[in-house]
């Protein structure tokens, strides 16, 4: 399997140097504006290598999950497109929904009552979008990513078995590749539309399969950070009667590195090391009582609130102050 991973891993490598000279060819580039975390015109769309990554394991299986795969392939194109030319906002959301109710058949929902598939849909399509926002510094996606799939290979490979453990190791060589470029001071390229949410969707389907697998839902708090930090910058913002489907610098990881001049590997590494925290902390309760599982997730989200107040004070304290945070 070793042996495997190291073909796909050079293969993946090729293909994304070859995507960098069509970018280049092409000009699809993210130039810097007031709204951005960055100052270099750079390389936009890397992260379609997590999709040839997902590829690779659907040709590998046999066609495996084909209706996930189908989904997958929708919304990486409208991504796609989107982050070249721009896609309207009802195309995109037509495609969003179509991609997440095939994704649903391969998780064999369907069953379920209605109400339940539309909540699903929503919450889904919510955290695709969330997943989206979130993919705005350097190492962020690839590293948050990273640490969710292996959370879910450890639960996958010794706690229970939800997918093929070679479709989590696939994503997770795709983004080791991408983050040779991605996770350091100055990026090559960045995710794109196409990366953080072809990204997304790879993730939540896993999450889907092993929520369905295990029947208990403290597994979402996989995704606690980002959960809590677009949860809480939507309300904040609402608060400050601002336009949430607006461009902004909100989120607490923007405040950091732009507002107190954290490097951004370093954000990222932040955020990464939380979330590690709080899946091994999920993985050592989920096999207790529901009663302690349900008190200790309780726990971490308040948690993870305080700690997000705490961060945009003491960010916004060292702005007035005129205190760079290095």
């Amino acid at each position: 399997m070793l042996l495997t991973y190291l073909i796909l891993f050079t293969a993946l490598l090729f293909a994304e140097l070859g995507y960098f000279k069509l970018a280049n060819h092409f000009n699809i580039i993210d130039k810097p504006n007031e709204r951005s975390s960055h100052s270099r015109i750079t390389l936009r769309g890397g992260g379609v290598i997590f999709y040839f990554g997902v590829a690779a394991f659907f040709v590998y299986s046999g066609f495996q999950y084909p209706w996930f795969f189908a989904g997958l392939s929708m919304i990486t194109a409208v991504s796609f497109i989107d982050d070249v030319t721009g896609v309207r906002n009802l195309h995109r959301i037509g495609v969003h929904l179509l991609s997440v109710a095939l994704m649903f058949a391969g998780l064999n929902l369907y069953p379920e009552p209605w109400w339940l598939i539309a909540l699903a849909a929503i919450v889904t399509i919510g955290t695709i979008n969330a997943y989206n926002f979130m993919d705005g510094i350097n190492g962020i996606t690839g590293g948050y990513s990273l640490v969710v799939l292996a959370a879910l290979s450890w639960v996958n490979h010794y706690e229970v078995a939800f997918a093929p453990g070679e479709l989590i190791g696939f994503a997770m060589v795709s983004l080791l590749v991408f983050n040779i470029f991605n996770f350091r001071r100055d990026a090559r390229c960045f995710a794109g539309d196409v990366g953080s949410v072809s990204m997304a969707f790879i993730i939540i389907f896993l999450l889907g399969s092993l929520l369905v697998a295990s029947q208990n839902l403290v597994y979402i708090l996989f995704l606690g950070v980002y959960g809590v930090d677009s949860v809480l910058t939507i309300a904040h913002r609402l608060l400050k009667k601002e336009n949430i489907f607006e461009a902004h610098r909100s989120h607490l990881y923007q405040l950091m590195a732009n507002e107190a001049g954290v490097p951004h590997v370093k954000v990222s590494l932040a955020y990464m090391a939380v979330q590690a925290a709080v899946c091994i902390f999920i993985i050592a309760i989920a096999g207790q009582g529901m009663l302690l599982q349900h008190s200790a997730a309780l726990v971490v989200l308040m948690g993870l609130a305080g700690v997000y107040v705490w961060g945009k004070r003491k960010v916004m304290v060292e702005k007035s102050l005129g205190v760079e945070v290095v």
